[in-house]
């Protein structure tokens, strides 16, 4: 049995995570269409911006918004994305062990 990229989109696009992510604020622009939301996500501007929601620290790097189907500056946004939610628990790590040894003391 094949699966077709259309199928396999359709599943992505109704899985857990992008439900999740569209609570966040519409995905694919004014169209809504399928593709449109797929760009959006892949290209990870959205996700980004996402990111910045959760944690608003300013960090120094800056995502590409204009992709234009570029492979290499879709994997340095989400290089970007993935260093920065990092980042994001490290910090909170951090701050949870502090407590932690404040409460010890």
């Amino acid at each position: 049995m094949e699966v077709t990229i259309s199928e396999l989109m359709e599943q992505f696009l109704g899985s857990p995570l992008v439900t999740w992510v569209k609570t966040f604020g519409p995905v694919g622009g004014k169209s809504n269409d399928k593709i449109s939301t797929y760009m959006d996500l892949v290209d990870g501007v959205f996700l980004h911006k996402i990111m910045l929601q959760i944690d608003p620290r300013p960090t120094n790097q800056r995502v590409n918004k204009h992709i234009n189907n570029d492979v290499n500056l879709r994997v340095q946004n989400l290089t970007i994305i993935v260093r920065h939610v990092k980042n994001y628990y490290q910090f909170r790590d951090l701050h949870y062990l502090l407590s932690l040894k404040n409460f010890a003391v």
